[in-house]
């Protein structure tokens, strides 16, 4: 098997187990472990497997002091706002629901990038965040009785500001990413951020029943504190370095798919006429808000 084969391998394994993740969440959260408590699990295990991953390499483990101001606003972003209200949203919306709104975050990108950097805003790009804002405004105004979730609209809401977070966090993580390796970043990214996370979820953290845990409660927890948060972060970094951002950018598209299949069995959430109306206005918006207007339909340029 070719390098080229693996990291589309890990591309699409990457995707599938953030997909998981939606519906493996909901089994936890809130009656095992409060959502706040799951992210203090989640960061304490990551930080604990990137130095570990560090100490079987060492290379050079600093920041320069010119970075620090970067970094600590990209754990806030990427880290702390990021992963809070995700687990929290998820924790009151819909796993479908969720997945879809997430897909968001390549159109805020654009936004944030037309923002801070002046990039150009193209007819593309305008139709694309038109129809893309449509399929969210209908996926959430509509009233879901199909899945668990118990205050859809606001859970819907704290998943939007995390995908607008994650978009800010990707934009101004791009300078970190070409003066260091991509995995020095993301230790140091979920370091400090893990600092700040504790901090918000200690509480909730200490309150966990861990002698009242079932063993498949257990595995859950294992697949979301390694699986969906260290090994998924890994993969998606060995993508990028073999293909690219671009084609391993590519492959979001298929995580809401993999959610909704997985939901519909996990949690029993139903597909309807506004869920799919909603999912192919998000679907063509991101598309067209990432294609290049030199390369139109022929390839998608993300973050």
């Amino acid at each position: 098997m070719t390098n080229h084969v693996k990291a589309h391998l890990a591309a699409i394994s990457a995707n599938l187990i953030f997909a998981a993740n939606y519906s493996i969440v909901k089994l936890v959260t809130p009656s095992v472990i409060k959502p706040f408590g799951l992210n203090v699990l989640r960061v304490l295990v990551s930080v604990t497997m990137f130095w570990g991953l560090y100490l079987m390499k060492p290379s050079t483990p600093g920041i320069r002091k010119k970075h620090l101001g970067r970094f600590v606003i990209c754990a806030a972003t990427g880290i702390v706002i990021n992963q809070l209200l995700f687990i929290k949203g998820l924790s009151l919306t819909t796993s479908i629901h969720a997945s879809l709104l997430s897909l968001g975050t390549p159109v805020f990108i654009t936004i944030i990038a037309v923002w801070l950097l002046k990039e150009q805003l193209t007819i593309n790009k305008i139709g694309g965040l038109l129809l893309a804002i449509a399929g969210g405004v209908l996926l959430i105004v509509t009233k879901d009785s199909t899945g668990n979730g118990s205050d859809i609209f606001f859970g819907d809401m704290l998943v939007l500001i995390n995908a607008i977070s994650y978009g800010f966090f990707l934009v101004l993580v791009r300078p970190l990413m070409e003066a260091y390796s991509p995995i020095h970043v993301l230790r140091w990214v979920f370091t400090l951020g893990s600092v700040m996370i504790i901090l918000a979820g200690y509480k909730q953290f200490s309150e966990v029943q861990w002698s009242a845990i079932s063993t498949n409660e257990w595995i859950a927890l294992g697949f979301i504190a390694i699986g969906a948060t260290f090994l998924a972060y890994l993969l998606n970094v060995y993508s990028i370095k073999t293909l690219g951002s671009s084609a391993t950018g590519t492959y979001i598209y298929t995580q809401p798919v993999f959610a909704a299949i997985i939901a519909v069995f996990a949690t029993g959430e139903q597909i309807t006429i506004t869920k799919i109306a909603s999912a192919g206005l998000i679907f063509t918006g991101v598309y067209l808000v990432n294609m290049k207007m030199k390369e139109v339909g022929a390839g998608i340029d993300k973050a």
